[in-house]
């Protein structure tokens, strides 16, 4: 009798290992046909409502509530006085477990800020450009970050953020170059970041030549996380991608900072 039951409980052992293993296999095959995009402008870690504090695990807590695959990140300090001498893109990588790549746009306050990126995939190639701007305009330097990493379904796959300038002529130019760059890159290419122009503006239908944002219809606004107005945060795929989009979410009732994050999910082919 205790021999029976003790093969009873082995072979219930042994299904519940069956049925691990297949809801993990199930998982990995689900995780492999899709990729989960986000973007945010972090403002340095600074809750707006709370002046002088810095939340650097508020944003990762955000993060990590939507699980995506890469995240663009801009307005990040790096080492710089505001924010404590705190490499926060570094930070927030050991806060989320990601992989991550700084691209300095200024230096400030004995450091830098600029943008970075986040990736669940470990990063096979990174490269920081430098944006430009009207000669005889004020301007703040500005960069595009790139990475390459290789999805769970094996492709390559290219990722930029961006942060782009107020002005328009300035946005123009950055723009015609971020197209430039990324038009010389082969395979799939997202870009994403708070292009500080909306989705009617003439930059935008310059990038729309050879992008194609997430969301082209009755699109949620990302700016201020109060009350939000207006749509500045992007996220686009270069066209020609067999990448198709599933979903497209802009998160509200988020107070980490006066942008609310975006995130798209597309179906990899």
């Amino acid at each position: 009798m205790q021999k029976r039951i003790s093969h009873f409980f082995s072979a219930f052992g042994a299904i519940l290992l069956f049925c691990s293993l297949l809801n993990n296999a199930a998982i990995a095959q689900s995780n492999s046909k899709t990729l989960k995009v986000m973007t945010y402008n972090i403002h340095h870690g600074n809750p707006p409502e709370r002046p002088g504090v810095i939340d650097l695990p508020g944003i990762a807590a955000v993060i990590q509530q939507h699980t995506p695959d890469l995240v663009a990140l801009q307005e990040i300090d790096k080492l710089t006085k505001r924010t404590g001498q705190v490499d926060q893109l570094k930070k927030l990588a050991e806060l989320t477990g990601m992989y991550y790549f700084f691209s300095k746009g200024i230096d400030f306050e004995g450091g830098e800020y600029g943008v970075g990126i986040l990736s669940k995939y470990p990063i096979k190639e990174s490269n920081r450009y430098p944006l430009p701007s009207k000669a005889g305009l004020e301007a703040e330097a500005r960069s595009l970050a790139v990475v390459q990493v290789s999805l769970a379904n094996g492709k390559s796959l290219n990722f930029a953020c961006t942060h782009l300038d107020l002005n328009n002529e300035h946005r123009m130019l950055q723009v015609n170059e971020i197209n430039r760059i990324l038009g010389s890159k082969k395979g799939d290419v997202i870009l994403a970041g708070d292009l500080n122009l909306t989705s009617t503006t003439p930059a935008m239908k310059l990038l729309e030549e050879h992008f194609t944002r997430s969301c082209t219809e009755n699109c949620a606004p990302t700016i201020p996380q109060d009350d939000p107005k207006e749509e500045i945060d992007f996220i686009l795929l270069k066209k020609g991608s067999r990448m198709k989009v599933i979903s497209h979410q802009v998160f509200p009732n988020i107070d980490a900072s006066d942008h609310l994050p975006v995130m798209a999910t597309y179906q990899l082919p």
